[in-house]
């Protein structure tokens, strides 16, 4: 991904609508809630949940929106009838997309995930066509002011971390899911805050999109993120305005 930075593909979107953001609180909120009825209501010894509420403050969530999701996800039997599923395909110029979603209606969802897809010149594909091109990774981002590129890399790496770099005035450390928890740990006994702490998919190669490719794919996201039962996408466009 040279000259390229690989954060770039994942980041949140700026300036959401207040539709938006109503629509991410429902997402997220759901997900608290199945994780916190997969694996209890403590974030320790749940990492699903931990990510979950990760994301939660990422996206400013009020903290009695996060607590009834908890409640709910512990005392509530109606997530039983929701499944998890991922859609694999290709969008313009033969941009691989994985979707990820959490539904109570299958049918429903491979409806509107194949309508974005098609509706945008692209085509959802077999389980497995695209998996393989992209590996699942634990990020940290972290303000570059205040930290000693140096200092910081020394920590992570001793920590077990992969990877780190400088990318767009952050540091971004990159991570195994399974030493996730062991940088984070680091980070934190160091007194280190993060922007972001996730596990997401990060795509071994970028597709430079045109301008015109590039605006049929910020269509067939826009599409996406607006279905409810849409969790997270990955891609691995590399769009203009992203440079």
């Amino acid at each position: 991904m040279s000259g390229h930075s690989k954060w770039a593909n994942i980041k949140h979107k700026k300036g959401k609508t207040d539709a938006l953001k109503a629509k991410i609180t429902t997402k997220i909120s759901r997900e608290i809630t199945v994780a916190a009825r997969m694996g209890g209501g403590d974030p320790v010894g749940n990492m699903r949940l931990k990510l979950a509420l990760q994301k939660a403050r990422e996206n400013n969530i009020p903290k009695e929106n996060i607590k009834r999701a908890i409640a709910k996800g512990i005392g509530a039997t109606d997530m039983d009838n929701y499944e998890e599923i991922t859609y694999e395909g290709y969008g313009p110029a033969g941009v691989a997309v994985t979707v990820e979603v959490m539904t109570d209606n299958r049918n429903r969802a491979a409806a509107d995930v194949r309508h974005a897809f098609t509706k945008s010149g692209g085509n959802m594909g077999e389980t497995g066509c695209v998996a393989w091109m992209f590996k699942r990774k634990g990020i940290f981002v972290i303000a570059a002011d205040g930290h000693d590129e140096d200092e910081l890399t020394m920590l992570a790496l001793d920590a077990g971390a992969d990877d780190i770099q400088a990318e767009d005035g952050d540091f971004v450390i990159y991570t195994t899911p399974e030493d996730f928890d062991t940088v984070e740990k680091a980070l934190a006994d160091a007194g280190i805050e993060t922007e972001v702490a996730k596990i997401t998919m990060i795509p071994d190669t970028t597709i430079q999109l045109s301008d015109e490719d590039a605006e049929k794919m910020q269509r067939m996201l826009d599409t996406l993120d607006d279905l409810d039962d849409v969790q997270d996408v990955y891609h691995n466009a590399e769009m203009p305005d992203e440079e």
